[in-house]
C-alpha cells in the first residue's frame, strides 16, 4: 500500500525534501494486518511540522486528481466534520482555512465518498509566540532530523531544546539536529526562547513504531473482534469513531482493554466505524474501516489498497460459513458467478478499482466495499501550506509555491 503526504510551507521556498515510506502488509482470508510504515530515507533537508501560529492561513488538499475525496477533521469541539461545514472553504478537493484559531487544532485526513481514508495529520494551532517545527511522522533509525524553534516575529536569540521536560542543549541558531537517530531519541520535545515563551510539545517517533491493527472490512453481528497495537507497543491504545461515539478509546464504554490489545466479545452494527492505534502523546497509526452487518452475507476484501500487478481474492461468505455459488458485482454491474464463492482478480490494475458486493441466492446481498489499487502515483495526499495574513492575496501564486517547496512522503 502506498499513500503520499504532501506538507508544504511558503516561508521556506529555498528548501526541498523527499521521504519515502514502505508499508509491510500481510493478508489472509480473515485478517488484514495494517502496519505503521517503516521509513526509508531518500533525502531529508526540511523537517515539516504540524505546529502553526494563530492567525495564519492553512490549506489542505486531497490532490487535484482525487475526485470524490474531501478533507475531514476531529477537534475538541467537533468530530468527523468535513471542510465546508462550519469550518473552512471547500473547492473541489481543496480546503482553505483563512484565519487559524487554537480551536482548529486536531486530527485531519482525506476521505472518499466510499469511506476510504488517507493517513492522519495532527495539526496544532498555538496562540503563543513560539512553535517547534519537527516531523509528525516517524523518522528512520540512523537518519538525521532537524528541529527548528521558530518565533512569530524575527528573533536572533538562542533557543533551549527540551526532551521529556529535561534540557538537552542551547542552540544559537535556534535549530537542533539529531544525527543517527535511534529509539532512545523518541520522546516529547519542546523549545523555549527567552522573552518569547515556550512552544507546544511534539512527539518525535522513530520507525518502526510497533503499531498494527488486525481487521476485516466486514464482520457479522455477534462475532468477537480482537484489535491490537502489537504486543510490544506499550503506551498505545485502540480508539475509534462510530455513529454513537467519537474519539473513544477501548475500555471507555466499549471493548475490553488488556495492555495494547482490545477485544469486542459481541459485535453489533453500532460497532461499525473507523479504528486506529494512538499513543499517550497523540501519535496515530493508519485508520481502518470496519463494518458490522446484521445480514447473512459479507464480502471479505482488502481494507488497504493493493498494488498494481498483484492478485487479490474476494470471498463471499455466509454467516454459517457455507461455501455456495456467489454473484460478484462491481459498481452495481454483475462481473461473474463463482461456484466456490471466491473470486480472484489477477494482475490488478486501476480499472479494477470500485465498489464491490456479492450476492448468494436465498440470502441477502453483502454490504459494499471499495477496492483501491495503488501504483507509482498514490491515489490520495494531504498538503498543508501556511501563509501569513499579509500573503492572503497570493492565491494565484499558490501553485508555484507548492511546486517549489514540498515535503513528500510515499506510503
Amino acid at each position: 500500500m502506498k499513500l503520499k503526504v504532501l506538507i508544504s510551507y511558503q516561508r521556506a521556498v529555498e528548501w526541498r525534501a523527499h521521504l519515502y515510506y514502505g508499508c509491510s502488509v500481510s493478508t489472509n482470508w480473515l485478517f488484514t494486518y495494517l502496519s505503521l510504515c517503516l521509513l526509508t530515507l531518500v533525502f531529508l533537508y526540511l523537517p515539516y511540522t504540524a505546529q502553526l501560529f494563530y492567525g495564519e492561513s492553512l490549506h489542505l488538499s486531497c490532490e487535484e486528481d482525487s475526485a470524490g475525496w474531501t478533507v475531514k477533521r476531529n477537534t475538541t469541539i467537533e468530530t468527523m466534520s468535513e471542510c465546508g461545514r462550519n469550518w473552512g472553504k471547500l473547492t473541489a478537493s481543496f480546503c482553505r482555512i483563512s484565519f487559524t484559531l487554537p480551536s482548529h487544532s486536531g486530527v485531519y485526513w482525506c476521505e472518499s465518498r466510499e469511506g476510504a481514508t488517507s493517513n492522519t495529520v495532527n495539526i496544532t494551532i498555538t496562540g503563543g509566540d513560539v512553535i517547534l517545527q519537527s516531523p509528525v511522522l516517524p523518522v528512520m533509525e540512523g537518519a538525521a532530523v532537524t528541529l527548528n524553534c521558530t518565533t512569530r516575529s524575527p528573533s536572533n536569540l538562542p533557543a533551549d531544546f527540551y526532551k521529556d521536560g529535561s534540557l538537552i542543549r542551547t542552540e544559537s541558531a535556534r535549530q537542533m539536529t539529531i544525527h543517527n537517530v535511534s529509539k532512545s531519541d523518541e520522546g516529547l520535545y519542546h523549545c523555549t526562547i527567552s522573552g518569547y515563551g515556550q512552544s507546544a510539545t511534539s512527539r518525535l517517533a522513530v520507525a518502526g513504531e510497533p503499531v498494527s491493527l488486525p481487521s476485516t472490512a466486514q464482520l457479522f453481528v455477534r462475532e468477537s473482534l480482537d484489535l491490537s497495537c502489537e504486543e510490544d507497543s506499550a503506551g498505545w491504545t485502540v480508539k475509534r469513531n462510530t455513529t454513537t461515539g467519537t474519539m473513544r478509546e477501548c475500555g471507555d464504554t466499549w471493548g475490553r482493554l488488556r495492555a495494547s490489545s482490545c477485544r469486542i466479545s459481541y459485535t453489533k452494527p453500532s460497532d461499525t466505524g473507523v479504528y486506529w492505534c494512538e499513543s499517550r502523546e497523540g501519535a496515530t497509526s493508519n485508520t481502518i474501516n470496519i463494518t458490522i452487518t446484521g445480514g447473512d452475507v459479507i464480502l471479505q476484501s482488502p481494507v488497504l489498497p493493493v498494488m498494481e500487478g498483484a492478485a487479490v481474492t474476494l470471498n463471499c461468505t455466509t454467516s454459517d460459513y457455507t461455501s455456495l455459488p456467489a454473484d460478484f458485482y462491481k459498481d452495481g454491474s454483475l462481473i461473474r458467478t463463482e461456484s466456490t464463492g471466491q473470486m480472484t482478480i489477477h494482475h490488478v490494475s486501476k480499472s479494477d478499482e470500485g465498489l464491490y458486493h456479492c450476492n448468494i441466492f436465498g440470502y441477502e446481498q453483502s454490504p459494499p466495499s471499495r477496492l483501491a489499487v495503488t501504483g507509482p502515483e498514490p491515489p490520495v495526499s494531504m498538503a498543508t501550506v501556511q501563509l501569513n495574513q499579509a500573503d492572503e492575496g497570493l492565491d494565484d501564486e499558490y501553485d508555484d509555491v507548492i511546486a517549489d517547496v514540498t515535503t513528500e512522503h510515499d506510503f
